[in-house]
């Protein structure tokens, strides 16, 4: 099994030779970064100062897409790579990804062969890499596959095929890539401060979140994968650098199966700010998103704008029978999307989802923009050209065929355990130490109390926060189930970690903050939620 972070932590001291690669930053591009200059043998130490994918990683739409939006735009180079990756991440990762049917229904006579067109070339573009050919659905036929859909004026329907996956669980699984492949990942490391020195290296300050101790390490080269963070830490850099980035905010609301009960997601291709929105299964629950709103703060903590969810919700209207109001929402989440370029107040949706690589004068690579599907293709070439300016042997990436950490294939026998891989036989090893192990955690949520002795013991979590929104989806998938479990997870983590009740009553509090964000505010005369 993989190191625990106090082992972790010893590596630091004890490693005599400069890192070859520093990565900064545990989202799905820095993690991506580390899988891929591991596997190509390099020294190499990924930090991050939360938990990983504790920003936007963990706030996607849920889906490995090429995207529909970008073929409207003509971004059909961006479109063929993300279908490209799709197949690399169905193929490398079968345990987490997996496709998924989508149905466009269609309301208006012109809607069939525009839309039609769209998604053969969307066929097309897929090639060899293509999962099921898109087709022609009968009136009878779409509402036989969605029997939710608003049926006023349905003519038919366009179903295709697309990828889905957990965010979060794909994070986690990145990271234990990259401890498999022997190098080392550290969240809650928070870098405070770096600083070229002679002979290619970059010496960066870094502190401990948990004990507040500082470290001083050596890199040959150094990664920037901060996200929305990337010119923060590039000024630490080059302190008169321009902005690279502009933010946009994308917001989501889970809502319960009953809205659409279906193993068909619904694709509507055109919003009212240009956007697709999409109606998702998910974990037993259904994804409505996304939101485009451009941004000018960075918070920890986004947050659904009152607009957003009004947007969300008045759309998920037009494309199901059953209207879903604020007292239906189980939960919101808001990620904000570092964007290539852009002015302030530029329509953020007009931005390209393509990734900027920047090297600075003395040498910080910065990658960023670009989405999950892409994050594999991005981590290449940020470790490229690292790998370039500190003059380390060149390496051929070979991600493109590496098995990630617990691959297996799907089995309908794995259940609720499936994310976890061929980890699950571990898993169930451990849930027969203790007869309470195998208890559900709450009955409207799939998790065990041994996931969370899992997930402490072997997957990095250390807070309760890390554990309900990362390594389970607690948080997203069900606010009040979440809030009522939260003492037993604070509880049995403090035995694990060895943390008394004062530990305890700190995480509940800091929990309670972050779920707070997570349910929007009833309107006047909205009936109380379940």
């Amino acid at each position: 099994m993989n190191q625990s972070r106090e082992q972790l932590l010893h590596r630091l001291d004890d490693q005599a030779e400069p890192w070859d690669i520093i990565v900064i930053g545990g989202g799905a591009t820095g993690l991506g970064a580390a899988v891929d200059a591991a596997a190509r043998g390099y020294r190499t130490l990924l930090l991050e100062r939360g938990d990983f994918a504790g920003g936007t990683s963990s706030r996607s739409t849920k889906l490995i897409h090429g995207g529909v939006r970008y073929l409207q735009q003509g971004n059909l180079a961006l479109v063929h790579e993300a279908l490209r990756e799709r197949y690399i991440l169905l193929k490398n990762a079968p345990h987490l990804v997996h496709d998924v049917p989508f149905a466009i229904p269609l309301y208006r006579w012109w809607e069939r062969p525009f839309y039609g067109i769209g998604m053969a070339l969307y066929d097309l573009l897929s090639g060899a890499h293509g999962l099921k050919h898109s087709r022609h659905l009968s009136r009878k036929e779409t509402i036989d596959l969605i029997p939710t859909v608003r049926r006023q004026n349905l003519r038919g329907g366009i179903t295709y095929h697309d990828g889905q996956f957990d965010d979060a669980r794909l994070a986690v699984c990145l990271a234990l890539t990259v401890a498999d492949l022997g190098g080392t990942t550290l969240n809650y490391m928070n870098v405070t401060s770096l600083a070229a020195a002679s002979g290619r290296m970059t010496t960066i300050e870094a502190t401990d979140s948990e004990s507040g101790r500082k470290y001083k390490l050596t890199g040959r080269a150094v990664i920037n994968a901060t996200g929305v963070w990337c010119d923060q830490l590039r000024r630490m850099d080059e302190p008169s650098c321009s902005p690279l980035i502009s933010l946009s905010q994308g917001a989501h609301l889970v809502l319960d199966r009953s809205f659409l009960p279906s193993i068909c997601a619904v694709m509507v291709p055109h919003t009212d700010d240009g956007r697709v929105f999409f109606a998702i299964p998910w974990y037993d629950r259904v994804i409505v998103g996304t939101t485009d709103t451009p941004h000018s703060e960075i918070t920890p903590e986004p947050v659904p704008l009152p607009d957003e969810i009004d947007f969300l919700l008045a759309h998920a209207g037009r494309c199901l029978e059953r209207r879903p109001t604020r007292a239906d929402v189980l939960s919101c989440f808001a990620g904000l999307r570092p964007l290539a370029g852009g002015n302030k107040g530029q329509n953020t949706s007009q931005l390209s989802r393509e990734y900027l690589l920047s090297v600075s004068a003395s040498g910080l690579v910065t990658i960023t923009g670009g989405k999950w599907t892409t994050y594999r293709s991005m981590a290449v070439a940020a470790v490229d050209a690292a790998a370039l300016q500190a003059g380390l042997e060149s390496r051929r990436s070979d991600t493109d065929s590496l098995r990630l950490h617990g691959w297996e294939p799907p089995s309908p026998q794995a259940g609720s355990w499936g994310v976890y891989g061929s980890d699950r036989k571990l898993l169930e090893q451990l849930a027969d130490e203790h007869p309470d192990w195998r208890e559900q955690l709450h009955p409207r949520l799939p998790y065990k109390v041994g996931e969370v002795i899992w997930a402490v013991r072997f997957e990095w979590a250390r807070s309760v926060e890390d554990l309900l929104a990362r390594r389970t989806r607690a948080l997203f998938l069900d606010v009040g189930a979440s809030r009522e479990i939260a003492p037993r997870v604070a509880d049995l983590m403090a035995s694990e970690l060895g943390q008394d009740q004062a530990w305890q009553f700190r995480q509940l509090e800091h929990f309670e903050e972050v779920a707070a964000h997570y349910l929007p505010p009833l309107m006047s005369g909205e009936k109380d939620r379940p």
